[in-house]
């Protein structure tokens, strides 16, 4: 299997150029057919979903489309969808199994040099807009009737 970063890196196509590790799939929403581009871990992702409820990609793509709001692309309303389903199902014990807890052990599993790591600090220093995070709740799709209030709970059967 391959590694992440073989996986998401952007290779140089004919002219040298990066070309887009994005990944266009045909999914068929509410009976019409359209295009949605997405990071090839997305797709394995939603499979991933679609085999564990027993579903098509379709299926949840429909069912993202009808309760996304009406502003929202498909696909940012799919990538918001991903993040909330795998977040509703993760555990403080899973956390720990992972070796997460700590951002010197993340830095290290992501390989990330300690010059680098310094330069991106002293980058947020001059933009102070890229250091902000207001915290806020993602406000792209609208929860669905019935459940908990909050991202964790939409459409991941939480209740």
């Amino acid at each position: 299997m391959q590694n992440l970063s073989q996986v998401t890196a952007a290779h140089p196509d004919e002219d040298g150029l990066p070309k887009s590790t994005l990944v266009s799939r045909n999914v068929t929403v509410q009976g019409r057919r359209t295009s949605v581009r997405l990071e090839p871990e997305m797709w394995m992702a939603l499979k991933e979903i679609s085999n564990r409820e027993k579903c098509s990609i379709h299926d949840i793509c429909g069912l993202v489309s009808l309760r996304k709001n009406e502003s929202t692309s498909l696909t940012a309303a799919i990538r918001v969808f991903l993040m909330l389903y795998f977040r509703a199902s993760s555990t403080e014990d899973g956390h720990a199994r992972a070796g997460h807890g700590s951002f010197d052990l993340m830095k290290q599993r992501a390989k990330i040099s300690p010059v680098a790591s310094q330069e991106k600090e002293r980058l947020k220093t001059l933009s102070p807009c890229a250091a902000e995070d207001d915290g806020g709740e993602e406000e792209n799709i609208m929860p669905l009737p019935g459940l908990k209030s909050g991202a964790s709970a939409y459409m991941t059967g939480a209740a």
